[in-house]
């Protein structure tokens, strides 16, 4: 007797609550129709939001000044990527004082979660996260960035040039 005498009573809640969802709803659909001035909204894409210089969004591979790339190959930045989306190839550098260097280096940015942990991990300061977050694409293959796109897409204007400078540290002995 007493399951369905509860039964009941929840079911008095229910539809109140519904009604009541419904009548929040409705009252800022009024509200944004009548005063759109007021709506917190911008029409993209004629308005594009600008977010803040921390902002944390496409990949960008660095250069030297001569315009080769800063990257060594230690593969820190895949070792420390959670999301397991960055895969480097790496190949001795014909240059004697340089290890080894990239000859494939690719990132799934479908599968990555943008923490910054790659940036965060290079110690040579050859991957950054910029401000382009705009990444229109048809298939997820258009998704997976290499060195070409990552290092010298068009709006990058020939590379980004690392903050590191390589004489510096040719005297520091590192």
């Amino acid at each position: 007797m007493s399951i369905v005498q509860n039964s009941a009573q929840k079911s008095k809640w229910y539809l109140p609550g519904v009604i009541g969802g419904l009548g929040i709803t409705m009252k800022h659909l009024l509200k944004n129709l009548i005063s759109k001035k007021s709506m917190q909204t911008i029409n993209y894409p004629e308005e594009k939001y600008e977010y803040g210089p921390r902002f944390k969004g496409n990949h960008i591979l660095t250069v030297k000044k001569d315009g080769s790339l800063r990257c060594t190959a230690c593969m820190l930045c895949a070792t420390n990527c959670p999301a397991e989306c960055i895969k480097i190839t790496a190949s001795e550098n014909p240059d004697p004082k340089v290890e080894k260097f990239p000859i494939s280096y690719e990132i799934d940015i479908l599968r990555c979660v943008f923490c910054g942990f790659c940036e965060e991990a290079c110690p040579v300061d050859a991957i950054r996260l910029g401000p382009e977050w705009q990444t229109p694409g048809l298939s997820g293959s258009n998704f997976t960035y290499d060195i070409n796109h990552l290092a010298y897409r068009p709006a990058l204007k020939g590379g980004i040039q690392s903050h590191v400078d390589d004489e510096e540290r040719h005297k520091e002995g590192i």
